[in-house]
């Protein structure tokens, strides 16, 4: 009698503990089951790098709407618009270049986020289009003569429908500071694929591009603030 009460409390044991393991393992599995969808829709901002750069150089003003919308896991199409406006003052050249542009192209976020976090590290491509105009405000004849010496021409002489085109290649961050309100800073690398320029003098600068040089290469950089608008979860 006595084994078979021992043999009785054996069997209960074990079947408790077989309950209780699966129970966990089903609790597990459970928890392991949770998908945390992340966020889609329309993030808006401006670029606040520019109306910096014209408090503190009075040669330069300009303005900088972005843009991006996602549209799978990693990949975001992506959209600047913007203004510029700046004088350059050369060794024997004054001028002025305005006028607006945009650049369409692509984000790949390469950051694997935790959980419901939603920040980035990107690598980009833009395609650059700008359309403006540049005044030669005066220059200076190249004579190198003592007895001679060359006097400044100020005849502003201004040639219009300008035209540039470029590829642009972007790393940045994007970091989520508060509920759907971002801050990022991307850098990069352009190369000038056009260039209309005026008769009898070189465009100098496009408004988007920056400083065109000889090596027609240039580099830029964005310190922006943008509020995502959600349309849905995935």
């Amino acid at each position: 009698m006595y084994k078979y009460f021992i043999s009785i409390c054996l069997f209960f044991v074990f079947v408790n503990g077989f309950s209780q393991d699966k129970k966990t393992t089903k609790n597990n599995t459970e928890k392991d089951t949770i998908i945390y969808k992340s966020k889609y829709g329309l993030r808006l901002g401006v670029d606040i790098s520019k109306p910096i750069k014209s408090n503190i150089d009075g040669a330069y003003s300009g303005f900088e709407l972005v843009g991006d919308y996602r549209i799978s896991k990693r990949f975001y199409v992506a959209a600047e618009l913007g203004y510029e406006e700046e004088t350059n003052d050369e060794d024997y050249t004054n001028s002025t270049a305005k006028g607006s542009y945009i650049r369409l192209g692509f984000n790949y976020n390469a950051y694997e986020n935790w959980l419901d976090m939603n920040n980035e590290i990107s690598l980009g491509y833009r395609y650059g289009f700008s359309l403006f105009d540049q005044t030669l405000n005066s220059y200076t004849p190249n004579v190198n003569s003592t007895y001679f010496p060359a006097n400044s021409v100020i005849v502003p002489q201004t040639a219009s429908g300008l035209n540039a085109h470029w590829s642009e290649f972007i790393m940045g961050i994007k970091v989520e500071t508060f509920n759907n309100f971002f801050v990022s800073f991307s850098v990069s690398y352009k190369v000038l694929m056009s260039v209309k320029d005026p008769e009898n003098f070189k465009t100098l600068y496009s408004p988007g591009f920056n400083r065109i040089f000889e090596s027609n290469t240039g580099f830029g950089f964005n310190y922006t603030l943008s509020y995502l608008i959600p349309f849905s979860k995935k």
